[in-house]
């Protein structure tokens, strides 16, 4: 089965990635390995990888479109011939909490990243292959991060600007992210593309 869609291939097969490659891929897990690497690599080039917008919410930054699939432990359709979540009991008694799984049918794709994307998805490997998910939530929440940020200037459960992970370190200004933005903005509308 082939997406259509480079972002849904990216995002796809980052799931894969991080899945085959991280202990215990919770979804929690999986939708901050998502954020940190969407947020990493627009501070270096003013692009994120997967599309997707991520919301400030209780428990750290959640891409919402994707969560919104994923939350009663099913996948999408599309993504169904390669990943499944298998559910389990979480300390919280109104909820479910998943793993993601991979078929033995999924192949990764890493010819859908740059070798830039990769690198950051390599070296996010590494820093949280052993991590748990409550540790990787509250590595997100750090102070003067773009979560954080977001919280404290525009309250709970709203959208996390982008440009809130440019700092002195970053590659690009706000100039350049912002012109990436249009440009994006732009070629979403004319070929009609959702964010997933």
């Amino acid at each position: 089965m082939k997406l259509n869609n480079t972002y849904r291939q990216k995002l796809l097969n980052a799931v894969i990635y991080f899945t085959k490659n991280v202990k215990n891929p919770s979804k929690v897990k999986i939708f901050k390995l998502l954020y940190f690497l969407d947020f990493r690599h627009y501070s270096e080039t003013g692009k994120n990888v997967t599309n997707m917008d991520y919301n400030a919410l209780e428990f750290g930054p959640v891409p919402l479109s994707f969560y919104e699939e994923v939350k009663e432990n099913e996948v999408p359709e599309d993504f169904k011939p390669f990943i499944c979540i298998q559910p389990f009991m979480t300390i919280y008694p109104d909820k479910k909490g998943g793993i993601f799984k991979i078929k033995t049918t999924a192949r990764l794709d890493l010819n859908v990243f740059s070798p830039r994307e990769q690198k950051i998805m390599k070296e996010l490997v590494d820093i949280f292959k052993d991590v748990n998910a409550e540790m990787i939530s509250e590595l997100s929440h750090f102070k003067n991060q773009p979560w954080d940020k977001t919280i404290k200037e525009k309250g709970l459960n709203k959208l996390i600007d982008y440009r809130l992970a440019l700092d002195k370190d970053s590659e690009i200004d706000l100039i350049e992210a912002d012109n990436f933005i249009k440009e994006r903005n732009e070629m979403l509308n004319a070929f009609r593309i959702s964010n997933l």
